[in-house]
């Protein structure tokens, strides 16, 4: 009997919102666009995200185009199988898999830190406490999730807004500057560290590939997928533009770089207190709603991997026999994986922020750049089996194309710059590290491939393929947002 993930529970709204909530825009705000500055001292910060967007949109394209036809809901490991070859399609679910857990679980640490700097206590005790809650609700059926995530995302919008008007309602030196979209701004020895950073605040836009079983039609993945990048490249430019109005582009910088210039929360001090509470509960949420939605797309990897028998089957367990609202087996793995890895790092006393969240943040942010980049390879090489009976050439050719070019200009520049971003002294070779674990991983990945298709040939046959049939089993009777 074939197990299915719930039919038709999620509008392309409902994926927006787990795409979005992914890239959690408070803590690009609060986090990663005072980081950037700070580091990289890139004044055109604005435009840098303008044209990382650009790119990343045009990733996309091949990426949904491919999710969308092949209909799985481990997305790169299906779209690799089936455009590429199933060698390939089992590493990329492998690399997805570390890349994602690599994210999720970087945020534990993110959130112990945050609060324990302000109510006090050890980190791990409150990363822990978060395992507890995100665990809990990654076991319940998705339309729970995505109210929880909609209604988080709604309000850190709101506080992204606020900020915006404070810093351009009190520009200063009294005028608004536009030196943020300067392309001059460019031409200094930071650009390829904004870059990465940029790239890191736009992981999760793929989220939706991974719900494409529960969407109700095939078109709303790419509908979302392109909205989430369009909306979010808007917001993180126009918040980085408003934080060097508010401060100057020439002390922006300096200013992200002293703890005691407490941006972003210093900005909204100009509305009100009641703005700064506002912001601060709303960052914790925000950790935890990107948590909650890392969580489920990986809970979605581990099910539709274990249906086929590339993992367990044992972990293709759900609520139901036939149609699973939540994939129970994906989501405990994933809580278990994420405990002791929060575990290793509190036992080693490493830094919840330099080490974890830094290290972690920065593998799954590469890993991602790099399956989107597969992606888009693999909606070139796709058999007409796979493309439909008319594919469209921006879809399959063009875009696709276009994509690898960029894709591997930002990677290079993300890898160029890869120990600038982890803190290391000069030369040294530990931030290398990175690459080389998502480099093994996909080895591992083609080496597991090899093993099933001279031990068991029905499951490599299987391999991407494993989606049931439409009639297999009954829609869901609810539909989220």
């Amino acid at each position: 009997m074939q197990v299915a993930l719930a039919r038709r529970t999620l509008t392309p709204f409902g994926l927006w919102v787990i795409g979005a909530a992914a890239s959690a825009p408070m803590v690009v705000l609060a986090g990663g666009i005072v980081a950037t500055y700070a580091t990289t001292k890139v004044t055109a910060l604005p435009l840098t995200f303008v044209l990382v967007a650009g790119t990343v949109a045009v990733l996309a394209v091949g990426y949904t185009a491919m999710a969308c036809q092949v209909r799985h809901p481990a997305a790169y490991y299906g779209i690799l199988a089936n455009g590429l070859g199933r060698g390939w399609g089992v590493a990329a679910g492998l690399v997805a898999l570390v890349a994602y857990n690599a994210i999720q679980t970087s945020l534990y640490g993110l959130f112990g830190a945050t609060i324990a700097a302000q109510l006090g206590g050890t980190w791990w005790v409150w990363a822990g406490i978060a395992l507890a809650v995100v665990g809990v609700l990654g076991l319940r059926a998705i339309v729970l999730s995505t109210r929880v995530l909609a209604a988080v995302l709604a309000v850190s919008l709101l506080v992204v807004t606020a900020f915006v008007l404070a810093g351009v309602g009190q520009p200063a030196g009294g005028g608004l500057s536009w030196a943020g979209f300067d392309a001059s701004g460019l031409a200094v020895s930071g650009l390829g560290g904004a870059v990465a950073f940029c790239v890191a605040a736009f992981m999760g836009i793929d989220a939706p590939g991974s719900f494409v079983e529960e969407a109700i039609d095939r078109r709303s993945v790419s509908r979302a997928t392109s909205a989430g990048v369009v909306v979010l490249g808007g917001v993180y430019a126009v918040a980085a533009w408003a934080m060097g109005v508010a401060v100057g582009p020439g002390a922006v910088a300096e200013v992200a770089a002293d703890p005691a210039g407490r941006l972003p929360f210093s900005v909204l001090e100009r509305l009100g207190d009641g703005w700064v509470v506002l912001a601060d509960l709303m960052l914790v949420f925000a950790i935890v709603t990107s948590m909650l939605a890392f969580h489920a797309v990986l809970a979605r990897y581990v099910f539709a991997m274990a249906r086929e028998g590339v993992l367990p089957a044992g972990l293709a367990q759900g609520g139901s026999a036939t149609r699973v609202s939540a994939p129970r087996g994906g989501s405990l793995t994933q809580t278990g994986i994420a405990t002791v890895v929060v575990g290793a790092f509190a036992f080693s006393g490493a830094d919840p922020i330099a080490a974890m969240f830094t290290w972690l943040s920065t593998l799954g942010a590469m890993g991602l750049l790099c399956l989107l980049l597969a992606a888009s390879v693999a909606a070139f090489r796709a058999p007409d089996s796979v493309r439909g009976p008319q594919p469209g050439v921006w879809e399959w050719r063009l875009a696709p194309a276009l994509g690898v070019l960029g894709g591997l200009v930002v990677l290079a520049l993300m890898l160029g710059n890869v120990g600038s971003l982890l803190g290391a002294a000069p030369g040294s070779l530990y931030p290398f590290l990175l690459p080389a674990i998502l480099g093994a991983t996909a080895v591992a990945g083609g080496v597991w491939a090899g093993i099933l298709r001279r031990a068991r040939p029905e499951v490599y046959a299987g391999i991407g393929r494993g989606t049931p049939t439409a009639h297999a089993v009954p829609d869901a009777i609810k539909v989220s947002i």
